[in-house]
């Protein structure tokens, strides 16, 4: 008896093949065009004017091609999540996209920047001076976040806080707080009156009381 020798990546791309020969004209022309931007996207106007075809052939072939498994929707902060890119599946969007961990669905997510912000502001006082590594490090420990984040991710939110005139760089990538109160604690001004009840993981904690959001954010690290 005879067996064929093609082994199921073969096989995958066999039947994927054969879902392309399905498509109609109009079709493969549109996912051609959405394939050919990688991790980039297109969103339903561009491919308007690319193609020159109209709205109801594109928004039929886009419900085809979803339906095949053959593209994806994703939102992108410059549209700030009013309408998706388009992009074909084995591809994932790029930070230019997505606006990297910050974002979500094509916004940005202020109550976990925030409650990171205070974190960071919270551990940089407590070394006195810390660098990118070590605070990145010592966000990715507390888990705080499901996105991992980058490097250059924790960059962009340290610029921000020095731009708030709460941390000062020491160093190349080395930081440490520029405001103190009486008692040396950092000011943590308009995020000190942040609720503890936008983290995402606040029901893991006892509840410290009213008035102690700082508190809640110099323990996080032990308790998370």
């Amino acid at each position: 008896m005879s067996r064929s020798s093609e082994g199921p990546s073969a096989l995958k791309r066999k039947r994927q093949d054969s879902q392309l020969d399905s498509l109609t004209e109009h079709e493969r022309r549109i996912y051609d065009a959405i394939r050919s931007t990688k991790d980039t996207g297109i969103n339903k106007q561009a491919i308007k004017r690319e193609k020159n075809v109209t709205a109801v052939l594109i928004h039929k072939s886009l419900k085809t091609l979803e339906g095949m498994k053959k593209i994806k929707e994703v939102k992108g902060i410059q549209s700030k999540g009013r309408w998706g890119l388009y992009m074909a599946v084995e591809f994932e969007p790029s930070n230019e996209i997505t606006g990297s961990a910050w974002y979500e669905n094509g916004n940005l997510d202020r109550e976990s920047v925030d409650v990171v912000k205070r974190l960071c502001v919270m551990f940089i006082n407590k070394h006195e001076v810390a660098t990118l590594k070590e605070i990145l490090a010592e966000v990715e420990r507390t888990r705080i976040l499901n996105e991992k984040l980058t490097p250059k991710d924790m960059k962009k939110l340290l610029e921000a806080l020095v731009l708030d005139n709460e941390v000062m760089k020491a160093g190349e990538d080395s930081y440490k707080c520029c405001k103190r109160g009486s008692r040396g604690e950092p000011k943590l001004a308009s995020m000190a009156s942040i609720p503890c009840g936008v983290c995402p993981r606040v029901n893991q904690f006892e509840d410290f009381g009213l008035g102690s959001n700082l508190q809640f954010m110099y323990e996080i690290g032990e308790y998370l």
